[in-house]
């Protein structure tokens, strides 16, 4: 069977997968939410992207429920992480602060000061398609998961990496945890970092530590070993 990602990183595969919804024993929908939720909000400029009605739902959130409800990080951070997020929502999605903000850490023009790509940090040359990034596009290739995108797109993008969870927790749940301490968790929770302290603006600051903590949470949750790289940036 060969899956494939769409250009805005949502996965469809050519044929039904027969896997089960989830692995015996464990419960991903916790997993799902967390890539679902988050994913888009690293992909999509919020003037010209197509998440649109994803900030729309944020602004309008009970970020005390949700904190409450939210899976894998104490409650509490993650109201306060929501509360954040909203507050960066305040002048409206249309907002051109916003708008800088989202380019200016994920776009350009100009040096990205949290590039979004896995490879930039663990990559002895700081760049982007190294070894971590042919890492992951081997294995998508021995699972036969293929990427329907731009080849000058690496697939170590932290949006793509988090819709490819949700992905692999609907068709291939047997894969999640491999994936998760083999490609994901060895590197987000260090440019989540980066990216809150460079973020200057609420909304991707309450993002990145959102994740960060959502990302270490699972992790601990699903008890895995992740062997953290050497960090180059």
């Amino acid at each position: 069977m060969t899956t494939e990602q769409t250009s805005n990183g949502d996965f469809e595969p050519e044929e039904n997968a027969a896997v089960e919804a989830a692995v015996a024993g464990t419960d991903l929908d916790d997993v799902l939410f967390i890539g679902t939720a988050l994913a888009p909000f690293f992909l999509e400029d919020p003037h010209t992207g197509d998440a649109r009605a994803s900030f729309e739902a944020l602004a309008a959130l009970d970020a005390e429920a949700a904190g409450e409800d939210w899976p894998f990080v104490d409650t509490e951070e993650a109201r306060s992480a929501l509360r954040h997020m909203q507050e960066g929502l305040a002048a409206g999605i249309d907002d051109e602060d916003l708008m800088w903000a989202y380019r200016r850490l994920f776009v350009g023009p100009g040096r990205l000061v949290a590039p979004p790509w896995g490879s930039v940090y663990t990559d002895h040359e700081c760049v982007i398609f190294g070894e971590s990034t042919l890492d992951l596009r081997a294995w998508m290739r021995d699972h036969g998961i293929e990427r329907i995108t731009d080849e000058r797109t690496p697939e170590d993008h932290i949006g793509l990496m988090l819709a490819m969870l949700s992905f692999l927790v609907q068709e291939r749940p047997e894969l999640v945890d491999e994936y998760a301490a083999d490609h994901l968790l060895t590197w987000a929770p260090h440019y989540l970092e980066q990216l809150e302290q460079a973020a200057e603006h609420p909304f991707y600051e309450g993002l990145a530590r959102l994740t960060r903590r959502s990302l270490e949470g699972l992790q601990q949750e699903r008890q895995l070993d992740v062997t953290v790289p050497r960090f180059y940036r």
